[in-house]
């Protein structure tokens, strides 16, 4: 760990993955404070009250439990900050395809839904107070938005946003926010859209309902330099590293009102479990922002999280958070990407 990555541009060609022509992307300009190099972001996805008693705990046990890791966390590091992205009204019991014969029959397959789904409400957060109280003590976090039900018929089933117009999309959103606020969770104006699927259409609704920003893209191989774009997960052809404004015009709806002014950052996923420390330093060594995810669970529902939050994630996390802090002392902003968002929104101004 003692040499110093190169941040130079790689020799071979960058990929730069062509978006749909209903968006664009501009860079975020001045969104690192005077005096620091770089900036570290940590995320968390999936939390929901499930506990250990259903398919598995998204946050029901609270401390005792999957969310005990974010407080190991947030307990021995002192400067981080943590953004959970919350989902309202989970509704996925199983997160792999269970009803095989029915997805063979070609007018069913889109149609219906691929595994058994909780009833609408069983896991809506504003029933269960005692999990939003923890949510809301907890120091130095974030919550924001993770979809609504994270689910949606046909063989992309954990994909909610796909094919909705711009006003379903709205609707999705609006029902999203009334149950945080029934809820009574304290939260930022962010959101994950689930499996990082972000069609043109939601990126609008997003926009005119006034979020601030969204994390649409997880890259996790493509080589790190000032120019890389996203090439994997979600959005193809954003910056790797840096903010960008994301601009999303629907196809599906047209009105003669005036546009609402372009106010939505877009954040990349650029480091998780599987990733080399050697990677986030070479980010570092960039001035981008270190966006670092993590899944609620580590197993459940069929599935196994590679970024799943266990204790062999957080040794690691530990690792690299101290190899950082070594290095580059207070030169790192450790942040939120609510905050991030703030500056960029304030420099722009």
């Amino acid at each position: 760990m003692g040499t110093t990555p190169d941040c130079r541009e790689p020799s071979h060609p960058l990929s730069t993955l062509s978006m749909p022509e209903s968006m664009t992307l501009t860079e975020c300009r001045g969104w690192l404070p005077g005096g620091k190099r770089a900036a570290v972001c940590f995320s968390v996805d999936d939390v929901h009250p499930a506990t250990s008693r259903d398919e598995f705990d998204a946050g029901g046990d609270l401390g005792r439990g999957a969310l005990g890791h974010v407080e190991r966390l947030l307990d021995r590091h002192p400067r981080l900050r943590v953004t959970l992205f919350v989902t309202p009204d989970w509704r996925l019991k199983r997160l792999v395809p269970t009803r095989k014969w029915l997805t063979r029959i070609p007018l069913l397959r889109e149609r219906i839904h691929w595994a058994p789904l909780t009833p609408r409400g069983h896991f809506r957060i504003d029933r269960f107070p005692e999990f939003v109280a923890y949510l809301n003590a907890l120091p130095r976090t974030d919550c924001a938005l993770h979809g609504l039900h994270h689910a949606h018929p046909g063989p992309r089933m954990a994909v909610e946003f796909q094919e909705q117009s711009r006003s379903e999309c709205s609707a999705l959103l609006q029902e999203a926010r009334r149950i945080f606020a029934t809820a009574g969770l304290r939260h930022v104006q962010g959101f994950a859209p689930p499996a990082w699927s972000a069609p043109p259409s939601l990126c609008e609704a997003l926009n005119e309902a006034d979020f601030h920003f969204v994390t649409s893209a997880r890259d996790l191989d493509t080589p790190v330099s000032q120019r890389a774009r996203t090439a994997r997960s979600g959005l193809h052809g954003a910056s790797l590293i840096h903010p960008m404004w994301i601009r999303c015009a629907a196809n599906d709806e047209s009105t003669g009102a005036t546009a609402v002014p372009c106010r939505l950052v877009h954040f990349t996923t650029n480091f998780q479990a599987t990733s080399t420390i050697e990677r986030a330093l070479t980010i570092i060594e960039c001035g981008g922002l270190l966006a670092i995810k993590a899944h609620i669970f580590k197993t459940g529902g069929g599935i196994t999280m590679l970024d799943g939050l266990d204790n062999a994630y957080c040794d690691y996390l530990e690792r690299l958070w101290r190899e950082l802090e070594t290095r580059y002392g207070d030169a790192l902003w450790w942040t939120t990407l609510a905050e991030v968002a703030g500056r960029c929104r304030a420099t722009a101004n």
